[in-house]
This record gives structure tokens, sequence and C-alpha cells, in this order.
């Protein structure tokens, strides 16, 4: 037998997140099988194995630090890697599965990184890691439901509590209760009782702490129920198959329904918030008290998890702009998720309704501010928020057409510097069977003036030709500062000089927010126009729409005008006219 820890060292963390992130693997799909309650997303297994796999790539850039001489060169501390497990966790969680265990990882690590490091190394550490995990991730959720992830996590803690030995003996423990446990979550769950299966996201936490035994054992054991994940006999009705739930093709995060927190009763309501959003925030813990009492009015599945000035924030709703709101208010947001579920699917549609299907068709958007974000996803689309410096990944785009769930889906980037990253993205959702058109959007306005004319009910070319039709006759145009001195297509700027930029190029060099957006207007509309958009920044002066407005209902008849805000988006404002 292998050499294994004696102790809770950062190699023993190291080995466990290694140890779980293939548990889960070996696991993801048939916990997204049973993934019934609240909604039967499958995406339970998918989003815990993509915030295990943060978590690994945190606790490994630890250690890869100090074997590269850029850290102290003894190896980490157990303080130091229990840290980067937390952190890694909580910026990577994917829905609500995914959200409470990143607090699960907090929770440990918050007893493993306290001061003095030898008082938390031995059996007598894990018990106290475990149980405050338990708390703080009940702690998180608005109102928990018995039967879930949450009622794992209680036992695990409260059979380590009894066990009494080192770290190994204490793990053990910890599994059987909560093998115990998920076995029984089926009687404190009405909705998995009929499926005939457990709970998914404890069945999940299961398989973490299996991986936990074999750290410190050396032993693997079984993360498997009785009955191999279906319900054992004698817990639910003899005979109760295991459901038929479509597999999802390592779907995003966000898109997943699971876990507790959507109501304070034994099943799911008759119906639900058509939105789910999750975003990380920087903020105080005054603010984020706030935050949990306006988001708990708002919807329902609210998750809040993290500390030290970092919270990932998850919560169904029917306004997700108010949602968005809220955490602009509180502080942050960034990393921004907004995803539609859709009229008429298992979330919207109540309990003893069949999963929910494909959508036949969706858009996916590429926003730059919080604002747009609310507005495209009350459109319909799914949103993907583009920060200045922080464009997205082509691997970002592909989890969000995955997120959308339809088989047909339009991209949106908004950014011509994005096409090469959106083709890259349609390419790979391509191969996965997932029919992708690409419209070149260049600007966010163009995206809205696309998304305004979607017809999902037409044939899929004819509603692409018709967005993209859409899109080019709407010229763009924002207003921006220059960050520093420069050669332009309208003569030098100096750092400070307020740029008017006209399809891509600068054609306007002022000092006033207001007069240079005046004079990019009348250029665009001397060429004719319809309709003007203008998408506010947050850092926009007051004034300026209501001027705009003003000039165009006195000098252009029969041109209408526009006004949405769009947060922190970078530019000062954009405009398209049509």
């Amino acid at each position: 037998m292998a050499q294994v820890p004696q102790t809770f060292d950062a190699p023993a963390v190291r080995t466990w997140c290694g140890l779980a992130l293939r548990a889960l693997g070996r696991a993801r799909e048939d916990i997204d099988a049973i993934n019934v309650y609240p909604v039967a997303d499958g995406d339970t297994g998918t989003n815990l194995y993509l915030t295990a796999e943060s978590a690994v790539a945190a606790v490994e850039a630890v250690f890869a630090a100090h074997e590269t001489g850029t850290a102290a060169p003894a190896g980490p501390s157990l303080a130091e890697a229990a840290r980067a497990m937390a952190h890694g966790a909580l910026i990577g969680a994917r829905g609500n599965s995914g959200t409470i265990l990143a607090q699960l990882l907090r929770g440990m690590a918050e007893v493993l990184a306290a001061d003095g490091d030898s008082a938390h190394t031995d059996g007598r550490g894990l018990r106290s890691a475990l149980r405050n995990a338990a708390d703080s991730a009940r702690r998180a959720v608005a109102h928990p439901v018995e039967g879930t992830v949450l009622t794992v996590a209680s036992a695990a803690a409260d059979a380590a509590t009894g066990a009494e030995g080192d770290c190994g003996t204490v793990a053990r423990a910890a599994y059987e209760g909560a093998r115990a446990a998920l076995a029984a979550t089926p009687g404190q769950l009405a909705v998995l009782e009929r499926a005939g299966v457990v709970d998914a996201g404890g069945r999940g936490l299961v398989a973490v702490l299996a991986a936990l035994v074999e750290t410190f054992t050396g032993e693997a054991v079984t993360a498997e129920t009785p009955a191999g994940g279906a319900v054992p006999a004698g817990t639910a009705h003899e005979g109760a198959a295991r459901p038929t739930v479509p597999h999802a093709r390592a779907r995003t995060a966000g898109a997943e329904q699971d876990g507790p927190g959507a109501c304070a009763s034994s099943g799911p309501p008759a119906g639900g918030p058509a939105f789910e959003v999750i975003y990380l925030l920087e903020a105080e813990d005054r603010a984020v008290a706030r935050l949990r009492q306006r988001l708990d009015a708002l919807g329902d599945s609210l998750v809040v998890v993290g500390g030290e000035g970092l919270w990932n924030v998850h919560v169904h709703v029917d306004d997700a702009g108010a949602a968005v709101e809220a955490g602009v208010e509180a502080g942050r947001p960034h990393r921004i998720r907004i995803t539609h579920f859709g009229a008429g699917d298992a979330h919207t549609a109540g309990p003893g309704r069949p999963p929910r299907e494909r959508a036949q068709r969706a858009v996916v958007a590429v926003v730059p501010g919080e604002g747009l974000a609310g507005l495209c996803a009350e459109a319909g689309a799914t949103t993907v928020l583009a920060r200045p410096g922080e464009p997205p990944a082509s691997g970002e785009l592909v989890e969000a057409v995955r997120r959308a769930h339809a088989r047909e889906v339009v991209l949106l980037p908004n950014d011509a510097e994005l096409r090469d990253t959106a083709a890259a993205a349609a390419e790979q959702a391509r191969r996965e069977g997932i029919r992708v058109a690409l419209i070149p959007t260049r600007s966010a306005v163009q995206g809205i003036a696309a998304l305004a004319v979607h017809e999902p009910g037409r044939r899929f070319d004819e509603d692409v030709v018709a967005m993209t039709s859409a899109a080019g006759a709407t010229r763009h145009a924002e207003v921006t500062v220059a960050e520093h001195e420069s050669w332009t297509t309208a003569g030098v700027c100096q750092a400070g000089d307020v740029l008017g930029l006209i399809d891509g190029d600068v054609a306007v060099i002022g000092t006033d927010v207001t007069a240079t957006a005046e004079t990019v207007l009348d250029r665009m509309l001397a060429a004719g126009g319809e309709l003007v958009t203008l998408v506010l920044g947050d850092d926009a002066p007051g004034a300026v729409a209501g001027h705009l407005e003003n000039r165009v209902r006195e000098r252009y008849l029969a041109v209408d005008t526009v006004v949405h805000h769009g947060g922190r988006q970078g530019a000062l404002l954009l405009i398209g006219v049509e």
C-alpha cells in the first residue's frame, strides 16, 4: 500500500482535491441522471465536477509557485493550500450544487487555515472542519430544505463528531454517516421518492468524502448508495426504477437548478421564476447582508457563499435586471451569468412534469455591462458579460451555448475583436451537435437590433438572415476617454481627451462628453436614420441622454430615440442608428 498522510497537511489537501475530482469525473453522468430536485436539469454532476476542477487548479498553482522558486522552497503550508482550495472553488462554483460545495470547502478551510496549523491537522481538527463546513453551508442557503446535500453534510459532521482516532478514522465515519443519510433522502423529499432516486447533490458529496477516506487510508471505497444510486428497498416504493433523464453534454455553470433553497416545502413550487442569475461579487459583509434580504424578496433558490470581500451569488428571479442591480448597489459584480429558463420548462411548469426538453432555438449574446445583460436576458437571450480588459474566452462562449440548452443557437459576439473567439466557440458547439449561426455583430447596439427582430417561430435560416440584416443596417458609435497620447484617424489625442468613434474609427476628438456625443450623433444621422439607440455607462454625465433626445426631436423628424442603461460597460456612451 502506498504511503498515506498521517495528518491533514498541504500534500493531503492536494491529494484529496485530486482524488475528489477523479471521483466526481467517474460519477458525473450518473449524478446528472438522478438530478430531479428541484428541477430535472441533469447538471448536478457536471457542475460539481467543474467546481472541484477549479479548486484543484488553485491548489496546483500554489504548489507550482513553490516548485518554480517564486515562493518559499519548503512548499506551501496547510493554510496556504486550504485557502487556495476554498478560493478556487468559490470563483469556479457552478450552479446551486457547486456553490454549496464551495461553501463546504470554505468552511473546512476556515478551520484548517486557522492560526497554529498543528492544532488542526489531526482527527480532532478534521472533526471540527467537517462541523464548520456543514454549519456554514446551511447558513449560506436562504431556505434550507431537508433531504438535500445539506442534510448529507450535517450527517457526515454528526458521525465524525462521535469518532475517536486519526484522520482516517474520522474521514471513514463521516463517509459512512453521509452514505446512510443519502440513502434516507427519498423519505424526506417526495419528489425523490416518486422518481426512485437519492439526492444528486448529496450523492456528489458522498463521492468527495470517499476521496477523503482514500486520502488518509489509501483504500478506495465505493461512493455508491446500496442500490447504486437508486433508492434502496424499503426507502421508497418497492421496485421504483431509476428515471430516464437526459444527460447534459458538460453544460455550463449556471444552467443547473439542483440543490436546496427553492422552497421551504417538500417539493418545488407550482411555478417558478424565469431566470437564473449568478455572479461573483466584491462587497463588504454589511452590504451582503442587505443584498441577501433584497434577493430573497425577489426570488428563490438564493445561495450566497464566500467572505472576506469576495462572494458567489446564486438566485432564481423573474426580474434579472433587478437582481444584477442589487449586486451593483452592494459592490462590484462580475462574471455575471443570466439564464432564461423558458416558458413551459421543468422549472416553470411545476412538479410531475417531464424533464425540460431542449428548446428549438436560442440566442447567446456577449454584452459589455450589467444593464444590457438584464435587457438581453429579459428578451430571452443567454448572456455572457465582457468587462473592459476581460474578454470572454472561447470556452466561456461554448459553455453559454450549452447553457442555452437549444438545438439551434444564434451567437452575437457584439465586438469585432471577439469574432475569431466566437468562431472557435461556434465550431466547438457544432461538433457537439448544436446548430450554431454566428452573426458578426461588432457592437452591443448591433446585437440589440438583431435581437429585436429575432423570431423563434420562423425557419432558422430566415431568422438568421433577418437578424443579420438588422445588425448590418445599424451604424454604431461610442464615446470614451483616451487613456494616453496616441495617433488616431482624427489626429493626435492626449490622455483625458473625449473620443468619438464611428464604426470603430476615431472620428471626433473633444474635451466635453456631451458636445462630442452631439457631434458624433449629427454625423451619423447625416446619412439618415429611423431609430437612435443610446446606451449609457455608469460614468456618463447624467444630462447627456436628455440633451441628445431633445436634439433628435428638434432637428430630425420621424426619428425615434430609445435609452438604455448599460452599467459598467467601459465606454461612456454607445450609440446606434438604424
